[in-house]
């Protein structure tokens, strides 16, 4: 979404951070107003009357999506001013531009915004806001149980103790590392810490876990949640974290518009004659596009459906049906021609991925208004 059509006369950029906001005011002359506040309530309040006090007719501001995330937008909404938030992405910067200030990025935003060259950031609702940042907790949660695991295996490994039993992290193996013990009381005392730091994540991310099932099972998500899971490779967990980062598909226009905002199209540097695609430009959602490729893998079997599958698709509608059984069909065969082609297993993998999504987009638009999850 371009923030191309304006009927404002004058347009302010906001440069905005942790302590203060500074702010640049294009009026129709060309002349630009500046002002420094303190990012506090007081300070916004500040500068939504110094706004209406130098402003000529209309006006409208924008800053930059970032770590403050969209409360500064919706305080400045609440004051009755039109706010935008735009992609720091997409903001235009020109190559011979070597210096950085905030009052130059403020006026930078202001004339970018009059020209209409800045690209819009859809807002979610403070509920949407609210799993997305669950979804996202339980993704630290679900890192920080890697990084605990990996240093007591190293605690391990540099004292001889290898497991040769298989995997590690079965009950088999866990069960194993609790029998251990040292001679050395203080070799025992840092064993037992890494062995509580493990138990600790594990509980965290079930607590998250079982908080997101809760989620999943409640409206307005039990009925998305249940399209997802008709396809191979979705249970509920996957289609819950999908939902809270993804949010609204009224967003997206088109399969490939959501395919680009997951980083899975292919990037591309090609001039005159010279043609060359490489890999995925890997930008936009991480998460997403993660979740996706796992559940990619699933699609290296045969297209022989599941009794679980078959079992989450009992009680969904037909054309949610009717979607997923085509994406097992073609999404397999896909796949393996790109192998039969030569292609690496996680090259095909990803392209499974990026067709997946024009399958997700479909069942998640369907409606033709497109009403955003828990609007």
């Amino acid at each position: 979404m371009t923030c191309s059509e304006r009927r404002a006369e004058t347009f302010i950029g906001l440069d905005v951070h942790k302590k203060q906001i500074v702010a640049a005011m294009l009026l129709q002359d060309g002349e630009v107003k500046e002002t420094r506040q303190p990012h506090t309530a007081q300070g916004i309040t500040r500068l939504v009357r110094w706004m209406r006090k130098e402003s000529q007719g209309g006006f409208e501001c924008c800053y930059e999506a970032g770590f403050c995330g969209y409360d500064l937008c919706r305080q400045l909404t609440g004051h009755g001013v039109l706010c935008r938030v735009v992609a720091p992405s997409q903001t235009p910067h020109a190559p011979g531009d070597r210096v950085k200030t905030d009052r130059r990025d403020a006026r930078k935003l202001a004339w970018y915004l009059r020209a209409g060259m800045l690209s819009e950031v859809r807002l979610p609702t403070e509920e949407q806001e609210a799993l997305r940042g669950l979804c996202r907790c339980r993704d630290d949660a679900r890192r920080a149980l890697h990084t605990a695991r990996q240093q007591l295996v190293s605690f391990l490994d540099q004292r001889g103790l290898f497991y040769p039993q298989g995997p590690h992290w079965t009950t088999r193996h866990w069960s194993w590392a609790k029998s251990l013990r040292f001679e050395n009381a203080i070799a025992q005392m840092t064993y037992e810490q890494y062995l509580s730091h493990v138990e600790l994540e594990e509980a965290r991310l079930r607590e998250i876990d079982a908080q997101l099932r809760e989620v999943a099972e409640s409206e307005p998500y039990r009925e998305p949640v249940g399209y997802l899971c008709c396809f191979r490779g979705i249970q509920w967990l996957t289609a819950i974290l999908l939902l809270g980062e993804l949010y609204d598909m009224g967003r997206f226009e088109s399969p490939r518009t959501l395919m680009a905002y997951l980083g899975l199209t292919p990037s591309e540097q090609s001039s005159g004659e010279r043609e060359h695609r490489g890999g995925i430009t890997k930008t936009g959602n991480s998460l997403v596009r993660r979740l996706l490729v796992e559940v990619a893998w699933q699609y290296t079997h045969g297209a022989r459906k599941g009794k679980q599958l078959s079992e989450r698709q009992q009680g969904q509608p037909a054309w949610v049906v009717s979607q997923a059984d085509t994406a097992l069909i073609r999404l397999t065969s896909r796949y393996w021609r790109f192998i039969h082609r030569g292609k690496k297993p996680c090259v095909a993998a990803t392209a499974v991925a990026r067709e997946l999504v024009g399958y997700i987009w479909a069942v998640l638009s369907h409606d033709a208004d497109r009403t955003a999850l828990a609007a």
